[in-house]
């Protein structure tokens, strides 16, 4: 902010909620330039309304939020802020992972109502992770990244991606295809973008192909997982347990989710280092400020408008 401000003329959303729509055409309507975040829809009606943009900033590494074919037909730039919050991420999933593991927030609720009456030998048993076998559901930085955390942990890692790239050699992990990582892993944890090919990725007939002892861990995007199929699978014990920090409507839970005990939920904390935010609000900045200099942006995802 400090950064725009000195460089800018800025105004920006001001109380603390994601703005409506037409908040942020109110606000973006005579202006070069916008800073969005991944709640706030960018549409051709949007863009339409703000005809003097030259370039919409994502807050965020994905950018489903934005209409990009809109962009493009309007020569719009659309940049986002990849790689730094790849450490973050692969850290929250491990955090997730542990926690439905070990029932840590089971446990915690157990305390917290004052209904704990002391250690028992057979008290909230959880798994070991430790030898166990993650499934990763996408290989990219993120997905990468767990695998490095997990082989600190002595576990065995096998994954599915959908492109043909050379593999990082410093990663001790096995691909596979998707239905394997389904039927061997005791963990599978989801790092694909989410796109019209990845919208519920795994639904009813993936669940039944898991172990029973099985764990679902999402730091993706929530509509990856068809969400009512994950809380029948889990209601009915066809999976063990999942740990959520995204979901398919956020910020509202399908019916039954929370009620739930074998499940953890976040709100969307991937990425919520002070270190991680602030790369990001940099990168962001960068992004912006070297369009409107008449640069091409660090990071964009529609490079063909400058064709």
């Amino acid at each position: 902010m400090e950064r725009l401000k000195r460089g800018t003329d800025l105004s920006w959303h001001r109380e603390d909620r994601v703005a409506t729509k037409t908040e942020v055409i109110a606000g973006a309507k005579d202006r070069d330039a916008l800073l969005c975040t991944i709640l706030d829809r960018v549409d051709a009606e949007l863009l339409d309304a703000c005809p003097g943009l030259k370039v919409v900033a994502n807050f965020g590494v994905g950018f489903n939020n934005i209409d990009v074919a809109a962009a493009i037909a309007r020569k719009i730039p659309v940049t986002n802020t990849p790689g730094v919050l790849t450490d973050a991420t692969a850290d929250m999933t491990f955090a997730l992972l542990l926690a439905v593991a070990r029932r840590v927030g089971e446990g915690e609720r157990i305390v917290r109502a004052r209904k704990w009456s002391g250690w028992e030998p057979l008290q909230l048993l959880g798994v070991d992770v430790s030898g166990a076998t993650l499934g990763i559901i996408g290989f990219g930085r993120i997905g990468q990244a767990v695998a490095r955390r997990a082989q600190a942990f002595g576990m065995r890692v096998i994954y599915w991606k959908r492109s043909a790239e050379s593999e990082t050699s410093d990663i001790h992990a096995t691909r596979v295809g998707f239905e394997e990582v389904l039927r061997q892993a005791d963990f599978v944890s989801l790092h694909v973008a989410y796109n019209s090919e990845t919208h519920h990725l795994l639904g009813e007939s993936q669940f039944e192909l898991m172990k029973p002892s099985a764990f679902v861990i999402n730091t993706a995007r929530g509509a990856v997982i068809d969400e009512a199929a994950l809380v029948r699978a889990l209601q009915t014990k066809r999976i063990a347990g999942a740990a959520l920090d995204v979901f398919e409507h956020e910020p509202q839970l399908t019916q039954g989710l929370a009620e739930l005990e074998n499940v953890v939920l976040a709100p969307h904390l991937g990425s919520a280092t002070i270190g991680t935010r602030t790369k990001m609000g940099m990168i962001a900045v960068d992004n912006l400020l070297a369009v409107c200099a008449g640069r091409h942006p660090p990071n964009c995802v529609n490079p063909e408008v400058f064709g």
